[in-house]
């Protein structure tokens, strides 16, 4: 059983589990924010152009039946709530417009970090007297590509610069 809960913290304590659980805690807390967005600004000002409130729109299949002195309800009313349905629809909408658009300002980012290494590998190449021919030249960073790269790209990238640096020294 020891080794059973030593391999679980193990696994506990790879990095991409606390990612994992990093993300989860930021994206419950961006939900809350798009919820409230959708139900605080954008809804109003929809049902203020449709004249109600959407989340009330409703197709009634059945109505309710009330007691003979109108006080009590006997049999409530069967109703299809397409107006929470539409609200659900939006509020999709918004989070994966809100998703599409921090993805292109990431995938940006680490296009330019690649560029800019593949640029300081050609001036550190060429500074050394490696003809260009020679030089490996990484292609550019693509979609496919950011979905199979470290969330550490960053620190990748300053180790790579950290050797490159560590080498010239020595060189010299």
């Amino acid at each position: 059983m020891k080794k059973f809960f030593k391999e679980f913290g193990q696994f506990i304590a790879k990095g991409n589990i606390l990612d994992l659980a990093v993300a989860l805690v930021i994206g419950t807390a961006f939900n809350a924010i798009v919820k409230s967005l959708v139900n605080d600004i954008i809804m109003p000002l929809i049902g203020r152009l449709i004249k109600t409130n959407v989340t009330e729109l409703k197709w009634v299949l059945a109505k309710e039946v009330l007691s003979e002195d109108g006080t009590e309800v006997i049999k409530t009313a069967i109703t299809v709530n397409y107006g929470s349905f539409i609200q659900s629809i939006i509020d999709f909408l918004v989070i994966a417009f809100s998703i599409f658009l921090i993805l292109k300002v990431v995938i940006s980012i680490r296009k330019r970090a690649t560029e800019a290494q593949t640029s300081l590998k050609k001036k550190i190449s060429k500074k050394k007297g490696i003809a260009e021919e020679e030089t490996v030249i990484e292609e550019p960073v693509t979609e496919e590509v950011v979905e199979e790269t470290p969330v550490n790209n960053v620190e990748v990238l300053l180790g790579d610069i950290k050797e490159i640096l560590a080498s010239m020294k020595e060189k010299e």
